[in-house]
């Protein structure tokens, strides 16, 4: 059992993606995380330098299309999470801790769409 809040670090991760504050947003990994996206094929960044390289482009996009959470629950080693894009595009989205309280792994997939079928992440 962790020392610390995953949920709630998972919730401020919603809300800098929800700012659009990338600086906060990378401050929540830990230095050697990896983050790998398998929205449009598969691809694994290491490292913050590359994992601010993939949220660059895409956290002011989110943020100001809409970004919303819709499912929030713990997982047997971490959270998993569900949030949409402009209201449509779902995603995804499995964290995994570090004993320091930073996010040690991220994976993101498309989820169930809704009204829009579309891929952002």
């Amino acid at each position: 059992m962790s020392d610390f809040d995953q949920m709630g670090i998972v919730v401020d991760w919603v809300d800098a993606c929800r700012k659009g504050d990338l600086t906060t947003l990378l401050d929540l990994y830990a230095d050697d995380a990896e983050l790998e996206c398998i929205c449009s094929g598969s691809r694994r960044h290491r490292g913050r330098s590359e994992i601010e390289g993939y949220w660059s482009p895409r956290i002011s996009a989110f943020s100001s299309a809409g970004f919303r959470l819709e499912e929030i629950h713990p997982a047997s080693d971490g959270v998993d999470l569900e949030y949409s894009v402009a209201g449509a595009l779902r995603i995804r989205a499995s964290f995994r801790f570090c004993p320091e309280g930073k996010i040690r792994s991220m994976l993101c997939e498309p989820a169930r769409q809704t009204a829009q079928i579309g891929r952002a992440c």
